[in-house]
């Protein structure tokens, strides 16, 4: 009967009984919604749904799939992965650094338990009244039980005893996100997106390149209005770059910046990605006139073979002295490309473009959901990051549609200023917008391959743009 006993109590369906697992409800139902429209909508499908399946494992009571604890404080806690102890002491610093509560308390509960079998219920509880009454009302209960535990753990190593032997075993998930937490994930996602971009409208119309730089507007808007709404300069930088609608960089720059906020952040970026379809047609047609959406562009000249080869070998060599920070990304974005165009690594190009980033993909959307705990996401903090993140995508699209009127007042062959909100690098929905509403207005123009400059101007510029905030915040 004991042993039936155990095993019930080692179930899922117990530990959702338990204090604080009512939030693994809450996440289970938001990881449904996100798998609904990734599937059901085909909302950004190859992202959202393994970020969606991440999100599920990750809140399972019991599963034991990722600890949070192991990057607790921004850092990776080799030394915990590696199998040694968690420590009162250890804990202490954590929770010095800001880590949730929540993190720590399943700890915190189970070396009390040890504590005071070492000892005794009556001299722990002493010791936390001692703490308690010393520091008075300048300390918390968890506080106390922190010092507590500390000061538990020292009189154990004097006697030569050990407190606590809690080792955590790494789940699956945490192996994977070590991947996402050393950047290697981002920078061959970019690498594969750079093997399947054509980078030729840019190098034909350099114009397009001002629209790109000009979307990044919303980065740095919604990095101040962050500031004033109490983010921290970091913080702000993680969640401005989401305004890049670039996945990839913004879980770079958020796990460099602010690996607290990676959740929401990349929930934030990978879903209003798939919402670009939604969020720009209104904004495109509130700042254009109809007679400016019916503008029709002359057809681009045609980009030789040695200029696009040329092209990613200046960029990349251009971007990192300018911007160091940004090399990693933009190397391999640019690394990618080259297969593409040199015409003698066909093979390499196919494999970074099918194998290798689809492989990634998985790793990365996975893992990245997994970060979405009930601890971390459930909190206004949360609904702010949301917010702005839709601030963000507003008025980097915003940012190119004015830049393109603006510029217009100058060129004499007109730009249509609907490819300006392809400055997103939301490549190449984006520019399916922009095609998409200038066709609405004027069934014979066609400004698909003029909205892929600004497009990939705006891979370029993100990517610039958050080297700019590492090398501020980092």
């Amino acid at each position: 009967m004991d042993a039936i006993i155990r095993f019930l109590q080692d179930t899922g369906f117990y530990l959702f009984s338990q204090d604080g697992n009512w939030r693994c409800l809450i996440m289970l139902g938001i990881a449904c919604v996100l798998l609904y429209l990734g599937i059901v909508k085909k909302f950004e499908p190859l992202l959202l749904v393994p970020i969606a399946f991440g999100m599920l494992i990750t809140n399972l009571p019991g599963a034991n799939m990722f600890h949070e604890i192991f990057f607790a404080g921004g850092h990776i806690h080799w030394d915990l992965i590696g199998g040694q102890p968690v420590t009162a002491s250890l804990l202490a610093d954590l929770h010095s650094q800001g880590v949730a509560e929540n993190v720590l308390a399943p700890y915190i509960q189970q070396l009390m338990t040890a504590a005071q079998t070492a000892f005794s219920p009556e001299m722990v509880e002493q010791a936390i009244a001692a703490v308690t009454e010393e520091a008075g009302a300048a300390i918390t209960p968890l506080e106390a039980q922190l010092q507590a535990l500390v000061q538990a753990e020292q009189a154990a190593a004097y006697y030569g005893m050990t407190l606590s032997d809690i080792t955590i075993t790494p789940g699956l998930v945490d192996i994977l996100y070590l991947g996402v937490k050393l950047g290697i994930y981002p920078c061959l996602i970019f690498m594969g997106v750079g093997a399947m971009t054509d980078f030729g409208p840019l190098i034909a119309n350099p114009k397009s390149l001002l629209l790109g730089a000009a979307a990044q507007l919303g980065i740095f808007i919604t990095f101040v209005g962050c500031r004033f709404m109490g983010f921290t300069g970091p913080e702000s930088s993680a969640i401005g770059i989401i305004g890049g609608a670039d996945g990839p960089t913004a879980i770079f720059v958020t796990v460099l910046l602010a690996p607290a906020l990676l959740g929401p952040i990349a929930v934030a970026a990978y879903s209003y990605m798939a919402l670009v379809p939604v969020i720009q047609p209104p904004i495109m047609k509130l700042l254009t006139t109809e007679k400016e959406r019916q503008i029709v562009m002359k057809p681009l000249r045609e980009v030789s073979k040695k200029e696009k080869i040329i092209f990613p070998i200046v960029v990349t060599i251009f971007v990192a002295l300018l911007v160091p920070s940004a090399a990693p990304l933009i190397a391999c974005l640019m690394l990618g490309n080259l297969f593409k165009e040199c015409g003698i690594t066909e093979r390499l190009s196919k494999t970074v473009q099918n194998e290798l980033i689809n492989i990634v993909t998985i790793f990365l959307g996975v893992s990245v959901g997994a970060t979405a705990t009930g601890t971390t996401f459930l909190s206004l903090q949360t609904i702010k990051i949301m917010a702005m993140g839709v601030v963000a995508f507003s008025f980097g699209t915003a940012g190119g549609v004015l830049l393109a009127k603006f510029m217009n007042l100058f060129l004499k062959e007109k730009i249509n200023p609907l490819i300006g909100s392809a400055g997103v690098s939301a490549v190449p929905m984006a520019a399916r917008v922009s095609q998409m509403v200038g066709q609405k207005y004027n069934p014979g123009n066609f400004l698909l391959m003029h909205a892929m400059g600004p497009n990939v101007a705006g891979v370029i510029g993100s990517a610039i743009a958050a080297g700019v905030l590492i090398s501020l915040y980092g």
